[in-house]
């Protein structure tokens, strides 16, 4: 018989490439662009970059950002935000969740020009792994050259919390159900961002929402931390 990893290889979905790339110009006095980008997986390989350049005063852009990936996977999301104007804002969260051997990565840039004084940026990417076996590159960066800023950026990297899984086992639930609703927890405070008309209710299985738990749920390691069993699984 086949091993898990033999198995997982030659799944025709993993030898597929999907690869997008957005480019975006506000070029309006205190004009917005706001979007929420989902990578939930589903091929081998994945690669979702974004380019957001506020070009004019007072202009606004935010950027919300979700990477699921698992068993053998690996995705890439690349973002730049470019400050050309004065008084500019800008707000990203990305955030990102690795499971199974599945490889993932986080580049995000933002570029504050000499032009773009009185200029806010905030930037913050978190990430959980699922298992020992997964592997995450997080790089959030600034690039100042103006003077009179005010930027932030960072990153975190974590497993679930043990306190808030034996908070949920106390009342009632088994680690699996557990699992899924911290993971879930963790998820929607993107998804919240996203239409409601795309995102749909929970009992709306062509939903955004439905999509999404599906494929939580197929990460979710059988067992305790030990992975016997999900250590190859793919969304």
């Amino acid at each position: 018989p086949q091993t898990p990893r033999q198995v997982e290889a030659e799944r025709p979905a993993l030898q597929n490439t999907n690869f997008q790339a957005i480019d975006v110009h506000v070029t309006g006095d205190n004009g917005a662009y706001e979007s929420s980008l989902m990578e939930l997986g589903g091929t081998g390989r994945a690669r979702l970059a974004i380019s957001a350049n506020l070009l004019r005063p007072g202009a606004f852009g935010s950027i919300n950002g979700f990477a699921l990936s698992g068993g053998a996977q690996r995705t890439d999301m690349r973002t730049n935000i470019h400050h050309m104007a004065q008084g500019t804002t800008s707000r990203q969260e990305q955030r990102n969740m690795v499971g199974g051997r599945s490889t993932a990565a986080f580049r995000g840039r933002i570029r504050v020009e000499q032009s773009a004084q009185q200029t806010e940026s905030e930037q913050l990417s978190r990430t959980i792994l699922l298992s020992d076996h997964a592997r995450i590159w997080s790089t959030p960066s600034l690039e100042i050259i103006a003077d009179d800023v005010v930027c932030t950026h960072g990153a975190t990297v974590s497993d679930l919390s043990e306190e808030e899984l034996f908070y949920l086992r106390s009342r009632g639930l088994d680690r699996t159900t557990s699992r899924n609703l911290l993971m879930y927890a963790f998820v929607e405070e993107i998804g919240a961002s996203v239409d409601e008309t795309i995102a749909g209710g929970f009992e709306d299985k062509k939903g955004l929402r439905s999509r999404i738990i599906q494929r939580l749920e197929n990460l979710v390691p059988e067992g305790e931390k030990s992975l016997v069993g999900g250590e190859f699984q793919s969304v």
